[in-house]
C-alpha cells in the first residue's frame, strides 16, 4: 500500500479532468486513469466507537478488500463497468479500482473492527477499547 503525499495542484488538475475541459491537455494536464478514483468517506465518533462511511455505489461485496497492518486501514476495490450493448452518451462515473487509507488511533484493535455493506455504503465499526495507559517504572536503589 503506497501512502500519497497531499498535492495541492491535484486538485486542480482534477476539477479540469472531471469536466473534460480541452485545454486540459493543452496545460499539460493528464488524462484521468481507472486508478485516479476515491469513493468519498465520512468519519465519525461515539463513546463506543469510531463509524467509517464510505460509499461505494455498484461495488460487489467480493471486490472490496479490508486490512488492517501496523495501526493502518486500509480499504481497496475495484467498481466494473458495465458492458451493454448500448451507446453512451455521457459516462461521468469513475470506474476501476481505488483505495484508502486511514491511520488508526491506539484504542482500536484488528479484533474490534466490523463491516457491513448496504444501499451502496459500507460501514466500518471499529469498537473503542481501553487506552493502554502509560505504566510508571519504579526506581530501585541499591
Amino acid at each position: 500500500m503506497n501512502i500519497t503525499r497531499y498535492n495541492p495542484a491535484r486538485e486542480f488538475e482534477d476539477f479540469f479532468e472531471r469536466f473534460n475541459w480541452p485545454f486540459a491537455k493543452e496545460m499539460g494536464l493528464q488524462e484521468m486513469t481507472q486508478a485516479d478514483w476515491m469513493p468519498m468517506v465520512d468519519i465519525s465518533e461515539s463513546d463506543q466507537e469510531y463509524l467509517i462511511k464510505v460509499e461505494v455505489p455498484e461495488v460487489k461485496k467480493e471486490d472490496i478488500k479490508i486490512q488492517m497492518n501496523n495501526g493502518m486501514l486500509s480499504i481497496s476495490g475495484e467498481r466494473r463497468e458495465e458492458k451493454t450493448d448500448r451507446k453512451n452518451h455521457r459516462v461521468e462515473r469513475f470506474y476501476g479500482t481505488f483505495s484508502r487509507s486511514f491511520s488508526l488511533p491506539d484504542d482500536v484493535t484488528e479484533k474490534d473492527i466490523e463491516a457491513e455493506q448496504k444501499d451502496g455504503m459500507l460501514y466500518l465499526h471499529l469498537k473503542k477499547t481501553a487506552k493502554k495507559q502509560p505504566k510508571a517504572v519504579e526506581i530501585k536503589v541499591h
